[in-house]
């Protein structure tokens, strides 16, 4: 009966003990990936880049045929011609030399104005005497006034062409030439689409696609790893939870790295998640656990994503 009492202690004791989780979060390298997707249903005319390579922001990764839109562009480069060569002609007005023809028409009608009057009044003396008939006199007349509605005429086109263009007309086609350029800035900027750049420095971890093929829009053709280091993504164990804030510096250890470096917490997740099959034994899997982002201190080179990490608790 004694033994049986002691063994039954020993074992509550071991089952207690086991009960106890160890002050330690587990984990592994991770870092933030940026998915490059196709903006064009163009065909891959070129892959600038090899996986493994890092690159530097704004670096090309990809570019896509552009004929289609270069032609589109050589089109929008000629309608921005055409416009401003016309807000050149409306702000300088009419040329001299039309001027001055219009000039010599005026006089030309007033000659011939003069001339008609001058008939007109001899006509007239001819009928008073009898000598004439009234039909050529009220010829005459009708070739008179039309001289004189054309005199004026000739006189309103002169005045129109020293006047100059109308604002309303300038204004029309500063309108039309700002909305051509309009048209040709954007169409740069489609062009830009067909080549695909790394929005921020990073390793290049994928490309799916090779030269020739054509991916759909949205589709994704290049995945990157940013930043100059992975950081340390781990589960705090609940009981350790309430020790860990924002911005605490926590020792980092990293499977076949020596040296133990200095973790910096960035995020903590508000909410518990189960912990994984990797961080606790087979009996406590299903204790919950906060996942927590640690950014970590730079060693040099750049340790490579996956690695298994330990924070020890103190």
């Amino acid at each position: 009966m004694r033994l049986q009492a002691l063994l039954l202690s020993l074992s509550t004791a071991l089952l207690g003990s086991c009960d106890e989780l160890p002050a330690v979060a587990v984990g592994q390298l991770e870092s933030d990936r940026v998915e490059l997707v196709a903006e064009v249903n163009e065909p891959i005319t070129g892959i600038e880049v090899m996986e493994g390579d890092l690159l530097p922001a704004a670096a090309v990764l990809i570019t896509q045929s552009m004929s289609r839109v270069d032609s589109r562009i050589d089109q929008a480069r000629a309608a921005v011609q055409r416009q401003t060569a016309r807000l050149a002609e409306l702000v300088n007005g009419p040329r001299q030399e039309v001027i001055s023809a219009m000039r010599a028409r005026l006089r030309e009608a007033a000659v011939e104005k003069n001339f008609l009057a001058r008939e007109l009044e001899r006509l007239t003396g001819l009928l008073a005497r009898n000598l004439t008939s009234l039909e050529s006199v009220d010829t005459a007349q009708m070739r008179l006034d039309s001289a004189v509605a054309r005199l004026a005429s000739t006189s309103a086109q002169l005045q129109e062409l020293e006047a100059g263009s109308r604002a309303e007309a300038i204004a029309q086609a500063r309108a039309s030439l700002a909305e051509v350029e309009s048209q040709l800035d954007g169409l740069m900027i489609d062009r830009k689409r067909h080549s695909i750049s790394a929005p921020v420095p990073g390793i290049v971890d994928s490309l799916p696609f090779e030269v020739g093929e054509r991916p759909r829009p949205g589709e994704v053709v290049a995945v990157l790893l940013t930043g100059s280091q992975p950081y340390a993504r781990i589960f705090i164990p609940e009981p350790q939870r309430l020790t860990v804030r924002i911005g605490a510096e926590l020792p980092v250890h990293v499977d076949g790295l020596e040296q133990t470096l200095t973790g910096t917490v960035r995020r903590i997740s508000s909410e518990a998640a189960f912990t994984p099959y990797f961080a606790l034994t087979e009996r406590d899997r299903s204790r919950l656990s906060f996942v927590a982002e640690l950014t970590l201190q730079e060693t040099g080179t750049r340790l490579p994503e996956g690695l298994p990490v330990q924070v020890y608790f103190d």
